[in-house]
């Protein structure tokens, strides 16, 4: 493709004003993938800070063999934007998902950009058809920059009332003790119906409220994903894979002798730490079934990372693939995300289905961007809205990890700790 590239220095405008045009005129195409780290520090970074669109559709990948299509697509040696739904764990393992789902989005989707726009430190660089006879500069210079705006009151429910919920913890509680599994993580969904909003406005509100090394818009026609994720799923450069889960949640305080005590909370808490720990011990299993033996690390345990609504617990996990093995053995052997299922993660993931009241679809999936190289970058879809245009349909979930020793009011709480973002945008 050919490229054009342009120092911030010589537009007309500031870096920013031109990100928030650039952001209108690619909303005007059907297909839209952003990705945005915010410039905050992270290990192994956040997002590259890309822009990609399309004017074409989807690409066709066959639902009876998702991971084979893909690795087909992958060969073709383009840039692919997309996710992987949370659903796909029925290609992975021998599973199942009949539970409610009002979004219907599809269980994955990739497109091949058209232009895709990287923002630099200093310069933007941009990749365009050869049959692309416009400035596309002029193009985006000449569009109204977007603004975050929130929209009207938006009537918001719950889809598991908090009795019903602290059931279900009890009941999670149980299969622990009859050691059907030491972890799991149950999830409960916000939802409106008859909901008429504007998602890019609505997504630069909630990147406004809560900015994340991991943050997305996606627009696949009239499904949209607008997301806050702090996660990583999975990154890979050259033979080399950074998995980074989160467990461990606190709220930030109010001063800076509070929030310190509370990030301190979070560091010595034994039950957030025996949390991690499962999940870290998990990863590095998954990694292990496509990287070479010996190389699965943990780079880091237990690390302590401020977002503006949470503390967070965060470890790395590296490992080196196989020389025989490709991005697809990486992501079968890894996904989903183990913070998102619980250990044993078959086991837990069997009764997630069992015990949750709605068909999770990209929730807990990945958003992210593959290479030409097949390289890639994937968050965990977490602190998200997913929105159906057509059926005006709007969606969240928020979660929380389950061991035995979890207090059910004390999950309730961090659930709606991390629904916070969401609800004061939607307020």
């Amino acid at each position: 493709m050919p490229t054009i590239e342009i120092n911030y220095t010589d537009l007309p405008v500031t870096a920013e004003e031109f990100r928030l045009k650039a952001l209108a005129w690619a909303d005007t195409f059907p297909l839209v993938a952003y990705y945005y780290d915010h410039q905050l520090p992270y290990p192994h970074q956040g997002f590259r800070h890309i822009l990609a669109v399309s004017n074409g559709r989807p690409l066709t990948i066959d639902p009876k063999n998702p991971f084979g299509s893909l690795r087909q697509k992958l060969n073709q040696g383009q840039m692919l934007c997309g996710y992987l739904g949370y659903d796909l764990k029925n290609d992975v393992e021998k599973l199942t998902s009949q539970n409610q789902d009002e979004l219907s989005f599809p269980p994955i989707c990739f497109f091949v950009p058209d232009f895709v726009i990287n923002f630099n430190n200093k310069a933007i660089t941009i990749l365009l058809p050869k049959s692309y006879g416009k400035t596309i500069i002029q193009d985006i210079l000449a569009t109204r920059a977007a603004k975050p705006a929130k929209p009207g009151t938006i009537a918001v429910q719950q889809r598991v009332a908090k009795d019903a919920y602290v059931q279900q913890v009890e009941k999670v509680k149980q299969h622990i003790l009859e050691g059907d599994v030491y972890e799991l993580n149950y999830c409960m969904e916000f939802y409106a119906d008859n909901a008429t909003i504007q998602p890019l406005p609505l997504y630069l509100a909630l990147a406004e409220a809560s900015p994340t090394p991991f943050s997305g818009y996606l627009k696949l026609n009239d499904n949209y994903l607008l997301c806050a994720s702090p996660e990583r799923f999975l990154k890979k450069t050259g033979t080399t894979i950074v998995s980074q889960p989160i467990k461990g949640t606190i709220k930030r305080g109010k001063t800076a002798e509070e929030d310190e005590q509370l990030r301190h909370q979070l560091r010595n808490d034994e039950k957030e730490l025996a949390e991690n720990m499962m999940i870290v011990d998990l990863v590095r299993n998954d990694l292990s079934r496509s990287c070479a033996t010996g190389t699965v690390k943990v780079e880091e345990m237990f690390g302590i990372y401020g977002f503006k609504q949470v503390w967070q617990m965060i470890s790395t996990i590296t490992g080196t693939i196989k020389p025989d093995n490709d991005l697809v053995d990486v992501l079968l052997g890894a996904f989903p995300m183990g913070s998102m299922t619980g250990a044993p993660k078959i086991s837990a993931m069997q009764l997630i289905e069992e015990l949750e009241a709605t068909k999770r679809g990209l929730y807990s999936g990945a958003f992210g961007y593959i290479t030409p190289e097949q390289d890639c970058d994937f968050n965990v879809v977490i602190r998200s809205l997913q929105y159906n245009a057509t059926k005006q349909y709007l969606s969240f979930m928020v979660g929380s990890a389950i061991t035995y020793d979890s207090d059910p009011e004390r999950e309730y709480e961090e659930c709606l700790l991390k629904a916070q973002a969401m609800l004061k945008v939607l307020s």
